[in-house]
């Protein structure tokens, strides 16, 4: 893990690499859990969807680069992260668009909205 943040750390192109990295740890991933046998196999696979929920609950919501919000006669809009209830994790919005709310009751949000 410590070489695959390396290797996406420097690349010139981070996208082309994260796919490669993606597949090298698919194929790591698919020939651990074939190696295993039936109850290896469901105790890796409870394992690895504790880590899933960790990782969904730690990275949060993101936005970048968002387009202009626009609302009118009494509509909302957000350009960035809305987020309803309880959801978990940070939520981070950078180089959101514009927000324009015109007429009564109006609103419009560039960031995040917690409701």
């Amino acid at each position: 893990m410590d070489h695959t943040a390396e290797v996406l750390g420097g690349a010139k192109d981070n996208a082309t690499e994260r796919l490669r990295q993606e597949g090298l740890w698919q194929g790591r991933f698919e020939a651990l859990l074939e190696g295993l046998d039936g109850p290896g196999r469901e105790r890796a696979a409870a394992e690895l969807r504790e880590l899933l929920a960790f990782v969904v609950a730690s990275a949060g919501d993101v936005a970048d680069s968002t387009g202009k919000a626009v609302a009118h006669q009494g509509g909302s809009a957000v350009t960035g992260v809305q987020r309803k209830g309880d959801q978990a994790g940070p939520a981070t919005a950078v180089n959101t668009g514009d927000a324009e709310a015109t007429g009564s009751g109006s609103s419009a949000v560039s960031g995040v909205v917690n409701e």
